[in-house]
Parts: C-alpha cells; structure tokens; sequence
C-alpha cells in the first residue's frame, strides 16, 4: 500500500529527462523550502525528500559534464595537451579552470 501511495505522489514531478539544468535546480531549491517548513506528513516528507536526491544527482552529473566539455575546451586550446598538465606549467587561465570543477556542487 505504502508503494502505491509512493506511485502515486511522484507522479506529479516531471520526469528529469524533460528538465533543463535550470529548472532542476530551481525545483530543488523549492525542495528544500518545502522541507524546510515541516508541515507534511512523514510520506509526504519522505516523497520530496526522494526527489531532492533525485534532483542532486541530475544537477551533480549535468555540472560534471559541463566539466568535462570546459576541460576539452581547454585542452584542445593548448594543443591538446590536459587542462591539467596546462595548469601544472603555470598558465594564468589554465589554474583556475583547473581547479573551478566544482566538487561542492
């Protein structure tokens, strides 16, 4: 029964795959607003708790791609060589795209 209620309420969040980094990140703001207030029941509580998670990983993977996509960038702007190894030989712009991966995400 628990599982059909669970069904049932996460049927009015749109599927991750419709939304644009933006958006999650905007409704996982308003996640944690929700949560912040108390005023559900622990089912309720739990639902948008799961969602929250959810969003997190959708927005931790879109960032760590946008990583990647800054670090080729990068890399085939110096001839190919690794963001890393570019930052290694003291270039100004290399080191702080170097180290900006976001991990805190």
């Amino acid at each position: 029964m628990a599982d059909q209620n669970t069904q049932n309420n996460q049927q009015k969040f749109r599927p991750l795959r419709e939304l644009t980094y933006e958006q999650a990140r905007d409704e996982l703001v308003e996640v944690v607003r929700i949560l912040e207030l108390g005023q559900m029941s622990l089912e309720e509580s739990l639902n948008y708790w799961e969602r929250g998670e959810e969003l997190a990983a959708y927005c931790e993977d879109y960032l760590d791609g946008a990583s990647s996509r800054i670090e080729k960038a990068l890399a085939a702007r110096h001839g190919g060589n690794s963001a890393q190894g570019n930052s290694a030989q003291g270039g100004q712009s290399a080191p702080q795209g170097g180290n900006a991966t976001h991990s805190e995400g």
